[in-house]
């Protein structure tokens, strides 16, 4: 848990000051990497300040929250739960890994959160980029669309790098592409029965320029 209490003013200082200098929101203020992923159903975002989460329900009617962060001892994470308690959203946590091969389990895990969420939900991880490109990708998949479709969601539209280790992200859809889709096999059945997570991490290789640009100077999670 972040360590101020945000029912006082002091509190709620120190949270903001933490989220804008330390996990970064000043940028996030300025830009709000928000995307329509299926209208009425499910929206996408970087880590949401109050504002924009109140924003987000009002235009959108967002009744639940998925932060793909996992709960982290950071100023964000207390404001935005802060925040989805007053408005009287749910809010679930589903840690998602942006730079290793996607784990079976959170897969399924995250699958079950759509299935059974109060729509609409909005999905954020920290920028925006990488894990909610794939928990948007999933759910394009999870819902019958193709591994195409679900690729769409990690670009540079969303300051997505394919060529950075994130790309492993992009490797699995193609990953399924190659193994299940072209066989017509379902998604879930594919992940549930075929899809080898040590294969994929085995075969892909990053470009190092683009990881020292995520890595080291946009800093990524």
């Amino acid at each position: 848990m972040f360590a101020a209490d945000l029912s006082t003013s002091r509190g709620r200082a120190k949270a903001w000051s933490h989220s804008l200098l330390a996990d970064h929101a000043v940028f996030r203020v300025l830009w709000h990497n928000f995307a329509v992923v299926a209208p009425g159903r499910l929206y996408r975002s970087n880590h949401p300040t109050p504002a924009q989460l109140a924003a987000a329900a009002r235009r959108h009617g967002i009744r639940t929250v998925i932060n793909l962060r996992g709960h982290r001892p950071c100023g964000s994470d207390a404001l935005s739960r802060d925040a989805a308690a007053r408005l009287g959203l749910a809010h679930i946590d589903m840690a998602l890994e942006s730079r290793g091969a996607p784990h079976r389990e959170r897969i399924l895990r995250l699958a079950e959160i759509f299935r059974m969420m109060t729509p609409p939900a909005l999905i954020h991880c920290k920028s925006g980029a990488d894990r909610a490109g794939l928990a948007a990708g999933l759910f394009i998949l999870l819902g019958g669309g193709t591994a195409q479709d679900a690729l769409a969601q990690l670009s540079w539209r969303f300051g997505h790098m394919s060529k950075s280790r994130t790309g492993i992200l992009d490797s699995f859809f193609l990953h399924y592409a190659a193994t299940g889709e072209r066989h017509g096999k379902n998604f879930l059945e594919w992940v549930r029965e075929d899809y080898d997570e040590m294969a994929l991490r085995r075969n892909f290789r990053a470009g190092g320029f683009a990881g020292f640009v995520n890595d080291r100077i946009l800093r990524r999670e």
